[in-house]
């Protein structure tokens, strides 16, 4: 297969199927072997995807006709094409001649010639005219700029352009299998340069993405890849050998494997999600990281899972709009509606109610969220501190009020994902 096909069925099945872009990209790369291939269908399907109101804003004027139904597949590949003149380094001609023959392999033989036209018009159009829309102009739907713009009047842009930013690779090293300071030697020992931070101290920042596999002591588990924002969880969080432990909607596991790493192994953990097979990955990293956890599939809004014995310290890591992720996975942008966070927001006060019930007086529970929307965040916590008087707010930073709790992360900031924490402990008598 061609990989601009390939690309452009992947951004079919996101945007007409509601797939989303990690399984539409799996499915699509599974179609070629070479591995640089493999990268380029990602490396457009991304593209395309985070900048899809500019690319269809040029395309447009260029049909006549719109493309619907089955050939919508054809529709998606000239905004590839169009991705390759505009934000990539691959020779005009070559984008243009390589997009025109992935049409045959989606059935568009027959459009081959408005493609070769339309990307022939793109290549000629002037860079420098204004966009008609905020939503063009900073490529993100409506609603989530009028959200963004509501929350945070003084930074909204600054949210959206480092969400068009493409994601940085973090790591974090294992502290039981390797110091921060050995692990970023070995990386050297293979070519590979990275830097620490005193943001998070097993951190590692790639000067560079690479494929995890080429990395040294993957298979050993000296290091998971996980985003610095993500690693902050684990120092928020208690510590001491012995302390029975909840991770609510663990998977994939990441937060729960640091927690596991920063008390040597020595927690009682119970880490649950409501997907069984995302649970599975949770398992897979235990496992290559010498982690140990009990693992179980359950409704963390409901407690018919729960053996009625209370935990010294919980991390609720509550579903959320993922609206601080979206540099990592764009179709976040497009997947999401308006109406999704209303209802998120209710399951995340059922969850945060049902598992407060479950800790220990005097312990400590830790939201977190990798939303950016405070209606998610610091209304949500603050909402629960109004209506529960045995819950006292723990700041993590300076200024932190019962009225606007947590640390709130924006994407970008020291090159973090965006993120929100809001520490809690529960009073031995209200």
């Amino acid at each position: 297969m061609n990989a601009r096909a390939c690309a452009a069925q992947a951004i079919y099945w996101v945007l007409e199927q509601g797939r989303s872009l990690t399984d539409a990209l799996q499915s699509a790369q599974a179609k070629l072997d070479n591995p640089k291939d493999k990268g380029l269908v990602a490396e457009l399907s991304y593209g395309a995807l985070r900048w899809l109101p500019q690319l269809d804003t040029l395309a447009q004027p260029c049909i006549a006709k719109p493309l619907k139904g089955r050939y919508r597949v054809i529709h998606h590949l000239i905004l590839v094409g169009i991705y390759q003149i505009k934000h990539t380094r691959i020779p005009e001609h070559a984008a243009v001649s390589e997009t025109v023959a992935a049409s045959r392999q989606l059935n568009g033989k027959a459009f081959s010639g408005m493609i070769n036209a339309v990307l022939r018009t793109v290549i000629r159009q002037d860079d420098n005219n204004a966009w008609p829309a905020p939503t063009v102009e900073y490529a993100h739907p409506n609603w989530l700029i009028k959200a963004l713009q509501a929350d945070y009047p003084e930074q909204w842009q600054q949210v959206l352009n480092a969400n068009n930013e493409r994601a940085p690779m973090w790591l974090r090293v294992n502290q039981r299998q390797q110091t921060t300071t050995s692990f970023q030697q070995a990386l050297a020992n293979a070519e590979i340069e990275a830097t620490a931070t005193e943001s998070g101290p097993d951190a590692l920042l790639l000067t560079q993405p690479t494929d995890v596999t080429r990395l040294p002591g993957y298979d050993e588990g000296w290091f998971a890849v996980q985003d610095l924002a993500a690693q902050q969880a684990a120092h928020l969080l208690p510590k001491g050998s012995g302390l029975k432990v909840l991770d609510v909607c663990a998977a994939p596991g990441g937060k729960t494997c640091h927690w596991l790493e920063a008390n040597d192994n020595q927690l009682a953990m119970t880490a649950i999600d409501i997907d069984a097979s995302r649970l599975q990955r949770v398992s897979d990293n235990l496992q290559r990281l010498q982690l140990n956890a009990n693992v179980v599939t359950a409704d963390a809004s409901s407690a018919d899972w729960w053996d009625g014995e209370l935990f010294d310290a919980i991390l609720l890591d509550a579903p959320c709009s993922a609206t601080g992720v979206i540099r990592r996975h764009p179709d976040i942008k497009w997947l999401r509606t308006k109406q999704d966070i209303a209802a998120l927001a209710e399951l995340q006060a059922q969850i945060i109610r049902n598992v407060w019930s479950m800790l220990k007086p005097n312990g400590t529970l830790v939201y977190a969220t990798c939303s950016v929307l405070k209606v998610e965040n610091q209304l949500q916590i603050s909402d629960f501190l109004t209506s529960h008087t045995d819950a006292k707010l723990i700041p993590i930073q300076p200024h932190e009020t019962p009225d606007a709790p947590g640390w709130q992360i924006l994407p970008g900031q020291q090159q973090m994902d965006g993120f929100y924490y809001a520490r809690l402990q529960k009073m031995d008598t209200p």
